[in-house]
């Protein structure tokens, strides 16, 4: 799209003033801003940004939930010619010093207290950050700290400023250009330092359209934004595409309400990782397990014609008058309002991604009426390289490339992108963005994978990730690490899991349970347990887990490929991966490299034929705290299956 961010407000603002653009709840009531009231505060905005010295190209990190005081700077920067930088909110203070000396930050606008306490707490290493602006005073009434000012005060400056130049604003404007730098992103620095994704107007807002035309989205589009505004994603969802389509944006009051919010607002376009999905069957399930003999008969009747009949009328295929009919009465029963306790009554469109979904999920939602779907993208294509059609969505692919897009396979098998969409650059490291991108201008993903003969892209791996078994009965077999853990975590009581085996023998896994459904899986059994440490190690807990990699084992000895990569043995880690200990990404990504080095006495140990092996283990407490864990982990063998022969 030849535009920009700021010019596609106005525009909206011009149209239809008094249409809904955002909205918030505060202290359990929606409050809305119309797109003329978006307009008036993004305008003072701007002005005080520029009475508080912000000038073109600089940049400036906005850090907190989604707010629309946070959107509106967002704008008020981008009007000016400055670079948005969101941070994740929940990453902790040492986190945000190499983005922000990375990029020469001078400018910071933050939610409230806690990112206020953050910034100042590593203000001396970061010199450049000289003015903090913050949205929520509470708490902050007695802070007197350079730099540091209210919101509040901005606006009223910029007010001023307004007066005195009523021509300012929209001159800046009409100065930025879509080739112009729009926003940037860090990525999760799973490897090392985070890079800085640089997207312009065009890159971003262009494949927002895109997407827009593929899921023919309108303006009466209701969006919830839950996610960290620092994810790509959600910026694509509740920022490019808002702007793109005009629809409305609605921020929960806190996390803990997102599910309530959720159900109130009723979204029609939703967005979701595989983890949210699981985490509400799973709910879904465990108050199921506690329902009467006759609920649970008629939920578990209805669910039979759901994941026969559903899918295929969800994919507009044949489906008969009797089963229709079925189909019609459990929906009656059972599957609307099933969609009703989850917030999906008015859902139109539902997206998965970053992370493999299981099939049984998948099929589960959309057998009850949900047209959930995939997509494939990544923070330097913009996200949207490949989407599902509503006929045409499975849980084995990622969909077709869309408007704009080409791909295609290099020697080694890794997907190759050109796109509209992709980055301009790694920020300040010239290096990367050679490696990345070609002079005839692909995209070099990092993943593995194909197109299938329907034309659906199908992801095996990360390319770097995927490696072989050396000595042992697969002796070259081909290892994939990420397709093995996403395998385990299609199961409900796993959490996470980390698979082990490039140039060893054979694969073996560390695995998090799921403590809430683990938890009530053994309640219903009457087994007591002290926390999760104390349930990880159950007896019974492993035998539940163990016919948990079984099955795995089963599934990948029928793929003549990766039957090397069935799990010979596990154990389950006695805490929680976090990413405050630095064993995940914010996102959620495992450090394989990390985890490996960090728990090496227990790879060693299974590795080393060991049955138990005792680990202490430095963690953070949410409050801040440091303390350590400590437990007798239990190493279990598991069956492994022939592998299946290939077709002659």
């Amino acid at each position: 799209m030849h535009t920009t961010f700021p010019r596609l407000m106005l525009e909206h603002a011009k149209q239809r003033p008094n249409a809904a653009a955002l909205r918030e709840k505060e202290y359990g009531i929606w409050q809305t801003t119309t797109w003329a009231a978006l307009a008036r505060l993004v305008r003072q905005l701007a002005c005080g940004f520029a009475e508080g010295g912000m000038r073109r190209g600089q940049h400036v990190v906005v850090i907190g939930e989604n707010r629309p005081r946070l959107y509106a700077s967002m704008l008020a920067a981008q009007s000016l010619g400055a670079v948005p930088v969101p941070l994740y909110q929940d990453a902790a203070a040492l986190e945000m010093v190499f983005p922000i000396n990375n990029a020469e930050v001078a400018f910071a606008v933050v939610e409230d207290q806690e990112q206020v306490d953050k910034l100042l707490e590593i203000r001396p290493q970061c010199p450049a950050l000289a003015n903090i602006w913050y949205d929520d005073p509470r708490g902050l009434r007695k802070y007197d700290e350079p730099g540091l000012v209210a919101l509040d005060a901005v606006i009223e400056s910029g007010t001023k400023r307004n007066e005195r130049e009523p021509k300012f604003f929209d001159a800046e404007v009409a100065t930025t250009e879509p080739k112009d730098v729009a926003a940037m992103f860090f990525t999760s620095g799973t490897t090392g330092n985070p890079k800085g994704v640089v997207h312009t107007h065009f890159s971003l807002l262009d494949r927002a359209a895109a997407g827009q035309r593929f899921d023919k989205l309108t303006e009466s589009e209701e969006v919830l934004a839950y996610m960290p505004p620092a994810w790509v994603g959600q910026n694509i969802f509740s920022y490019a595409q808002w702007l793109c389509c005009g629809y409305v944006v609605n921020c929960p009051e806190s996390n803990a309400t997102v599910t309530i919010d959720l159900k109130e607002v009723g979204p029609t376009y939703y967005f979701a990782p595989p983890r949210i999905f699981e985490g509400l069957l799973t709910s879904v399930m465990i108050r199921m397990e506690d329902a009467g003999a006759f609920k649970k008969w008629l939920f578990h009747t209805c669910m039979g014609v759901a994941r026969r009949v559903g899918p295929a009328r969800m994919d507009s295929k044949p489906v008969s008058l009797l089963d229709r009919l079925k189909w019609r009465l459990g929906d009656l029963c059972i599957f609307g309002p099933l969609r009703n306790t989850l917030g999906f009554s008015r859902v139109r469109v539902a997206y998965t991604a970053g992370e493999a979904i299981g099939p049984d999920l998948f099929t589960f939602y959309r057998s009850i009426g949900i047209n959930l779907k995939q997509l494939y993208g990544s923070t330097e294509t913009a996200v949207f390289v490949c989407l599902q059609r509503d006929d045409g969505a499975r849980a084995d692919t990622v969909g077709v490339p869309i408007d704009g897009v080409e791909i295609k396979l290099s020697e080694t098998g890794e997907i190759l992108v050109k796109s509209p969409g992709l980055l301009k650059e790694y920020y300040k490291n010239a290096a990367a963005t050679a490696e990345v991108l070609t002079a005839d201008g692909w995209y070099h993903t990092g993943d593995a994978g194909f197109l299938d003969s329907s034309g659906q892209l199908k992801i095996i791996d990360r390319a770097k990730d995927v490696g072989r078994l050396h000595g042992g009965a697969h002796d070259g077999a081909m290892f994939a690490p990420k397709y093995v853990e996403n395998k385990l975590k299609f199961f409900p009581h796993i959490k996470e899991a980390v698979a082990f085996g490039d140039q060893r023998a054979s694969v073996c896994a560390f695995i998090n349970i799921d403590f809430e459904a683990v938890g009530n899986w053994a309640e219903r059994r009457n087994l007591a347990y002290a926390g999760y440490t104390d349930l990880a190690q159950r007896p019974e807990v492993y035998e539940l887990i163990r016919e948990c990699v079984e099955k795995v084992n089963a599934d990948l000895a029928q793929d003549a490929l990766l039957a090397g990569s069935q799990i010979c043995r596990f154990l389950v880690l006695h805490k929680e991966l976090d990413a405050d200990d630095g064993e995940m990404t914010r996102t959620r990504k495992v450090k394989r490299g990390y985890i490996n080095d960090k728990y090496k006495v227990l790879v060693d140990a299974l590795y080393g034929g060991l049955t138990e092996q005792y680990i202490e283990t430095a963690v953070k407490f949410e409050d801040g705290r440091s303390g350590s864990v400590s437990a007798t982990l239990k190493l279990m063998d598991v069956k492994t299956f022939p592998a299946m022969k290939k077709a002659a």
